[in-house]
């Protein structure tokens, strides 16, 4: 604003060298309408800087409430939870019981906390074959969801099956179904959500209950667009459809769409929530550059993060703990990112420790192991952390 004042100014000064009385007192007037039209846009951005100023310590201050919020209602929680235990005095089960009971809930808070920025640090792995003998083809795990009891669901999705595995990883259930399994998450101890495809007319989700380990097929949903990411947190379903990312609830009713690609050069692949459900994280498979996206509940995009190692993203996970895994398809990597989705804490595992074409990934908080899913690959990999 003074570089112009000055320059009005200077303008004046040159223009009214030998002008007459009536020439310097329209300038005089020019330059007052000049000044006084900066003035007004000077007001106006001030305006319009305060206004969204003001707009931005309303947002944080709704933030930070939901956050006292959040740990007002996880302490009282942990106090009940302390409170008990202390009653139940040296009775083992119970209290083991009540441990896995709250072990999500401490987890929240541990997030909540700032806690889940730590890196992973791999101590050793092992891998389990998970061929059956009425297995067809060569396994492909595009899915795995580790259970409240420590079982492990895997999709197979070149044989069309699921299968149930043990601690131990050892396949001690099995159900098949017509479609290509894409992906799964848990819903309730004892129920999961499958998300189904064929690409071309099918699209499901298909829910399953894991009971005395066995497996029963559930109730569908059927989808009028691409089924190929799923998540779940507190009753909403959370659905990549190829182009966009839907909120659904689990009743079927379509919610909203939270995001969607307009360029029709990209793939919405896989979807994660954040323990406490104020992040949406996705993949996007690009023809320019792969990319995991970080959005807010409402959708709003809060980071983009590319890498070499996020070459083909297509399994993505968030651990209890909120911590993020991704798997670089074609770089053949497993990386973490931080929980802003901005930066990566680590390469997990490469090809140098057996990771080939990945595509799922999940985090056993009962074992401490990052497990691992692959194309055509009849075994997993499992990666004992810390």
């Amino acid at each position: 604003m003074c570089g112009n004042l000055n320059t009005y100014i200077d303008e004046c000064d040159n223009n009214s060298v030998g002008t007459s009385g009536g020439n310097e007192q329209y300038l005089k007037e020019e330059m007052c309408r000049n000044v006084v039209s900066i003035l007004n846009e000077f007001d106006n951005i001030t305006v319009k800087e305060l206004d969204e100023m003001k707009a931005e310590v309303i947002s944080i201050e709704g933030s930070v409430t939901s956050s006292i919020h959040k740990c007002t209602s996880l302490h009282n929680v942990l106090s009940q939870f302390h409170e008990i235990v202390q009653k139940i005095g040296d009775h083992k089960e119970l209290c083991l019981i009540a441990s896995i009971k709250c072990k999500h809930i401490i987890q929240q808070a541990l997030t909540l906390l700032g806690k889940s920025g730590k890196a992973f640090n791999v101590q050793s792995n092992n891998k389990h074959n998970v061929r059956i003998p009425s297995d067809s083809d060569e396994c492909w795990i595009t899915g795995i969801c580790v259970l409240t009891d420590g079982q492990v669901l895997v999709a197979d999705r070149g044989n069309k099956r699921f299968k149930l595995l043990n601690q131990q990883y050892q396949v001690v259930s099995h159900c098949g179904v017509a479609e290509y399994v894409r992906d799964m998450c848990q819903i309730t101890p004892s129920e999961v959500a499958v998300a189904v495809d064929d690409d071309n007319y099918t699209h499901n989700v298909q829910f399953i209950t894991v009971t005395q380990s066995q497996l029963t097929l559930g109730r569908k949903l059927e989808l009028q667009h691409g089924c190929k990411g799923i998540d779940h947190h507190e009753g909403e379903l959370f659905i990549c459809s190829g182009t966009a990312l839907f909120k659904y609830t689990l009743s079927g009713k379509q919610v909203c769409r939270l995001y969607e690609d307009e360029s029709a050069h990209e793939t919405v692949d896989k979807c994660a929530v954040s323990p406490t459900g104020d992040r949406l994280y996705i993949t996007i498979i690009s023809s320019w550059q792969d990319k995991l996206l970080t959005l807010a509940r409402d959708g709003t995009l809060l980071a983009t993060y590319t890498d070499p190692a996020l070459d083909g993203p297509h399994g993505l996970h968030v651990t209890p703990a909120g911590q993020v895994l991704v798997c670089g398809f074609w770089s053949n990597t497993v990386l973490q990112v931080g929980w802003e989705g901005e930066s990566k804490l680590a390469n997990l595992a490469t090809q140098e420790d057996g990771v080939w074409y990945p595509q799922s990934v999940c985090y056993s908080s009962t074992t401490s192991s990052i497990i691992v899913g692959q194309l055509m690959d009849d075994n997993i990999l499992v990666f004992r952390v810390e």
